[in-house]
């Protein structure tokens, strides 16, 4: 059984494999655009790392219809290790066993079993750990929309330490990827980064012993999902415990790839790096003509072709500049702008509408939803250009940021 998660989803795999009570593997795989440079999904941009896209893929392991493990497809044991860290078990196998585990079907099953012949865990804890494992993939698989699948036919992992009924797994996790999504855009993905915003209001709003936490936790280096392995809860559970502080803007999340991208900005040797643009546009040669435009300028640009796809997209890029065009089908530029203005964190971020009208009624509209500015279709190279650097401009920020602490 193979195909695409836009035939079928992850839902009804499941099903078919409980039902057939099948006994093998499933390895899935999040799909990215190779050939056009587009991002044409959350996935996509999940998985980019220093510019290059890189897909995550994960793999369950049946027995009769039950599931017996899941793992990362890229899995380093790290996982394991976070919840070592909730345990306070600080011995490890030695550097040659770890090799070792390399050969086998599933490196990390292999080192939970490895952990158990040695007498560093004990069973409850080791089934603890796979329950929070199969947990956390069946939650990143049940989010999943675009991807691939196959499913073989095949013997089991042994031993079997564990296995879990699908029915009322998949029924708890699709209850949380719901709640989730209500979190939205406040929080967005379980690879964010809780850092302190506003340590003064955290201060004087919370409990002493809640902010000394807060900072233990909130470094800036450690995501939602580790998070949630070091206290042993479910991702759902530590998401909403922050939610109202993130609400607040007392607490910023942010994205690995994001704060490398601010670290370049901050470095002198980076001499040509502008800023990141992001060009929210469903016809793909006006996308090809302002990435040609904008990148030999030394500009970041990355196009999205999908305006349903673009806000949860936007979220997570974190761009310095945005380009949208008005006419889209489905959501169309205007309504994009509105809803992230309604966000703190594209309060001041330039927001320029392309439109092929050149009418008073459409200006009027653009800067009654936010629209920092307009470009009318067709553009010469000049004019793009000299909107973007107007707006990237040091000096512009400046002003902005000015106006907002004296309102």
């Amino acid at each position: 059984m193979q195909g695409n998660l836009n035939e079928i989803d992850i839902y009804s795999i499941l099903q078919l494999i409980e039902l057939g009570q099948r006994t093998g593997q499933l390895w899935v795989e999040a799909h990215t655009s190779h050939q056009s440079n587009k991002l044409s999904g959350e996935e996509n941009f999940k998985y980019r790392q220093g510019g290059e896209s890189k897909p995550q893929s994960w793999f369950v392991f049946f027995l009769n219809g039950q599931i017996v493990y899941c793992q990362a497809g890229d899995s380093s044991l790290l996982r394991i290790d976070d919840y070592l860290r909730h345990y306070r078990v600080k011995k490890r196998l030695e550097s040659k066993q770890i090799a070792s585990l390399t050969s086998t079907n599933s490196p990390e099953y292999a080192y939970i079993w490895a952990l158990l012949e040695q007498n560093i865990i004990t069973p409850k804890i080791a089934r603890t750990i796979i329950y929070g494992l199969v947990q956390e993939t069946l939650f990143d698989l049940l989010s999943l929309h675009q991807g691939s699948f196959i499913f073989d036919l095949g013997t089991a992992l042994v031993p079997q330490l564990t296995t879990l009924e699908i029915a009322p797994l998949v029924a708890k996790i699709t209850k949380q990827v719901q709640e989730w999504k209500q979190l939205y855009p406040h929080i967005q993905s379980t690879e964010q980064l809780p850092t302190l915003a506003d340590i003064a209001k955290l201060g004087s709003s919370l409990p002493e012993a809640t902010v000394k936490k807060l900072h233990n936790w909130a470094d800036g280096k450690t995501s939602l999902r580790q998070l949630a392995r070091y206290l042993n809860r479910d991702i759902l559970t530590v998401a909403k415990a922050i939610y109202p502080y993130v609400q607040q803007g007392w607490l910023q999340l942010v994205y690995s790839d994001t704060r490398r991208l601010n670290k370049q900005k901050q470095n002198s040797e980076v001499k040509n790096y502008k800023g990141r643009i992001v060009c929210i546009e469903d016809t793909l040669v006006i996308c090809e003509t302002i990435e040609s435009i904008l990148k030999l300028q030394g500009y970041e640009t990355i196009s999205i072709t999908n305006p349903l796809q673009a806000l949860s997209l936007v979220f997570q890029l974190q761009p310095d500049l945005i380009l949208c065009d008005i006419a889209m089908p489905e959501l169309d530029g205007y309504e994009i702008c509105a809803m992230l203005r309604h966000s703190t964190a594209f309060r001041i971020v330039p927001i320029i509408m392309l439109t092929g009208k050149d009418g008073f009624i459409d200006r009027v509209r653009a800067r009654m939803v936010g629209a920092t500015d307009y470009l009318t279709k067709p553009f010469t190279d000049q004019e793009l250009l000299m909107l973007v650097e107007q707006y990237l401009s040091p000096d512009y920020y400046t002003g902005i940021q000015i106006g907002y602490k004296t309102c």
